[in-house]
């Protein structure tokens, strides 16, 4: 008797079928805490893996990650204001992040959410993506006066859950009841994590591995991924808590200097792939395949921040020379365009919060940038207009 691996709305999962002896990953325990009839959960084994990941066939690709991962930070550098790629690329992350998990909302969604604008999405999805961003925002901020801890996740998870959705989840608590996988209870479901009671060892020991110093970063914020969503201690919003960890790993132990990777691009672009790995771990205890996926998206996603900064800075070059080309004169049309820079999809009510432009030269001003297409009106309406800095948009929205 073994696992079966079932597929559910384009998602492959496992189905604990029967307990069974497996080396090196888990088990299952047989558990009666949900409903008349017993299920079986899985508990994982602590980590390290054991035997150790066999990183002889992974060196060559964790030495690519570790370039490509320094590049990206490296380029800071050279950016005149780092501090608008950290706003858009923490935002990408809140979106791609939400929709893996289902949301319809995309980047300018949040942007026009943020900016008291609406664009016809449903709120509950805008609100779930604004909650990631401020959770990230929290825990880059948390993260420095108190350890990479069950603390610092919980507090997290807290901001995470607060919208309208999560509210009635234990926010910032680790679950008291058992929770599950696809299906009505855990005997149709495609995946039981551990039960309650044996929640708290299990969270103990991923805590005391987050410490672990004996491995890789990269491979450590690989592994402690896994077995985050497997014990899935939360009842809802572990797998965007998840994601959100490996970046605030990656920070923890210096190998980024701010939130500017994305991992969710790729895990959304390899969605099934992504679960299959993650299961192929529980089944058969296959770390080494999912840190070499892993490590790619470390590669992919990389390269493409650094090649999507690089066109940025050419973008912005080539407009603002276009705006003094055409009206080095008119008032206030810089510091209009600086605006859309540091926020590329706004309402004319959030620009004069934070212009001192009268609101006729703001309204000319935002014909001018129209006139020579650098931005446009996006809901087609007479009043709550809401204007995008098209160019800067489609480049971040790759995926999204």
């Amino acid at each position: 008797m073994g696992l079966k691996i079932i597929k559910s709305q384009n998602k492959t999962f496992l189905r604990l079928k029967v307990p069974m002896k497996r080396k090196n990953n888990g088990k299952l325990v047989k558990s009666s805490s949900v409903g008349p009839e017993p299920f079986y959960a899985y508990i994982p084994n602590d980590l390290p893996p054991n035997p150790p990941i066999d990183l002889s066939e992974l060196q060559g690709l964790l030495e690519k990650a570790s370039s490509s991962l320094g590049r990206l930070d490296g380029i800071s550098s050279v950016l005149p204001d780092i501090s608008i790629i950290i706003y858009m690329y923490v935002r990408k992350e809140a979106v791609l992040s939400s929709q893996i998990e289902g949301t319809v909302s995309s980047l300018s969604d949040l942007l026009a959410y943020e900016n008291e604008g609406a664009l016809g999405v449903p709120v509950d999805d805008v609100e779930e993506v604004s909650s990631y961003v401020s959770a990230m925002n929290f825990a880059m901020d948390k993260i420095q006066e108190i350890p990479l801890s069950l603390r610092l996740i919980r507090e997290t998870h807290k901001i995470l859950m607060s919208n309208s959705r999560g509210a009635n989840k234990q926010p910032g608590e680790f679950r008291k009841s058992q929770n599950w996988i696809g299906g009505a209870t855990p005997l149709e479901a495609v995946f039981v994590p551990p039960p309650v009671q044996n929640l708290k060892s299990c969270l103990s020991s991923f805590e005391k591995f987050l410490h672990n110093d004996e491995m890789p970063s990269l491979i450590k914020a690989a592994v402690s991924h896994v077995q985050f969503e497997t014990i899935h201690p939360f009842l809802d919003g572990n797998g965007r808590m998840g994601r959100m960890l490996i970046v605030l790993m990656l920070y923890d132990d210096g190998l980024i200097s701010n939130p500017y990777l994305y991992l969710s691009y790729y895990f959304k672009k390899h969605q099934s792939t992504y679960y299959d790995y993650l299961n192929k771990i529980r089944s058969d205890g296959d770390w080494e395949k999912w840190c070499e996926f892993f490590l790619n998206a470390v590669i992919e996603t990389s390269d493409e921040a650094v090649k999507t900064i690089m066109l940025l800075l050419d973008l912005f070059e080539k407009d603002e020379q276009l705006i003094i080309k055409k009206h080095s004169q008119k008032i206030g049309l810089l510091n209009l365009y600086k605006c859309f820079k540091e926020n590329p999809v706004l309402t004319p009510k959030s620009i004069l919060k934070k212009t001192e432009l009268a609101r006729s030269t703001l309204f000319r001003n935002l014909k001018y940038l129209e006139e020579m297409r650098i931005i446009e009106e996006i809901t087609g309406n007479e009043r709550k207009k809401i204007f995008k800095y098209t160019s800067f948009v489609r480049l971040l929205t790759d995926g999204d």
